[in-house]
């Protein structure tokens, strides 16, 4: 992997998790230390990040957990249609995982008129969305608190999935890979994502088109573990012969 490569994977892994240590980005991507620590003084430099003994964080991270902004907002407009669209899979009565990240947050904004929804997610900004309605039962899970994204992960999360069973779970997604692998820019995610997963009766994944093709550091394994994808669009229609051909139900939000 080329430097500049190495270091905009680590940015996109501190966007995600917040911070990160020099020790741990190095086992991650098998360099030295001192190469860790170049990295993240040109990172600084650029503005990014701000070095910490030991590691950095992310600049910007007290002033998006101060506003309840989410980091990433690309695509806007492309991730409301998709909520929008996602929102009319559910049912009053419906239980279903919410989980955290800026698509599923537009399903959360689109569900003022359903009754009677069980709603799971380790995402506190949608729990402040859903929280005031008062037909609506919440549950939010417990966890290591991810500053960028607003949410709650680790094994503390995951364990909290496993003690459920859901009718529905909107899962969110770093990047689809081209070999069709849900990938995410950390690792703490991936238990969470999978104890989700299975906990759930119909997983739909929502993903905007430029998602396809893009992917992260940590792979979760194959799409077919999805049974819907909402998507706009821009989705290729060879990837959409691809998703068929491995079961997977395309559902695409036009506006």
């Amino acid at each position: 992997m080329l430097a500049e490569q190495r270091r905009q994977k680590i940015l996109e892994l501190i966007q995600e998790e917040g911070s990160a240590r020099v020790k741990q980005l190095s086992g991650i991507f098998g360099v030295s230390e001192p190469t860790i620590r170049q990295d993240l003084e040109r990172l600084e430099a650029d503005d990014y990040v701000v070095k910490s003994h030991g590691g950095a964080i992310l600049k910007t991270v007290q002033q998006q957990v101060r506003s309840m902004s989410l980091q990433h907002l690309e695509n806007l407009d492309r991730k409301i249609l998709i909520g929008r669209k996602a929102a009319e899979y559910i049912r009053n009565g419906d239980s279903l995982i919410l989980d955290s990240g800026s698509t599923t947050t537009e399903i959360a904004k689109n569900l003022n008129g359903k009754q009677d929804l069980k709603i799971i997610t380790n995402a506190l900004n949608i729990a402040f969305l859903v929280g005031s309605n008062p037909s609506f039962e919440l549950m939010v899970t417990g966890g290591d608190f991810k500053a960028p994204t607003l949410s709650l992960t680790g094994e503390k999360a995951a364990a909290f999935f496993g003690q459920i069973h859901v009718d529905k779970l909107f899962l969110a997604t770093g990047g689809i890979s081209p070999e069709l692998e849900l990938t995410y820019p950390g690792l703490s995610d991936l238990p969470v994502k999978r104890a989700m997963i299975q906990a759930a009766s119909a997983v739909y994944l929502v993903a905007d088109s430029t998602k396809f093709g893009r992917p992260s550091f940590a792979s979760l394994g194959g799409i077919e573990q999805v049974d819907f994808i909402i998507t706009d669009a821009g989705i290729p229609s060879s990837i959409r012969g691809s998703l068929e051909a491995k079961g997977v139900k395309i559902i695409v939000a036009e506006s």
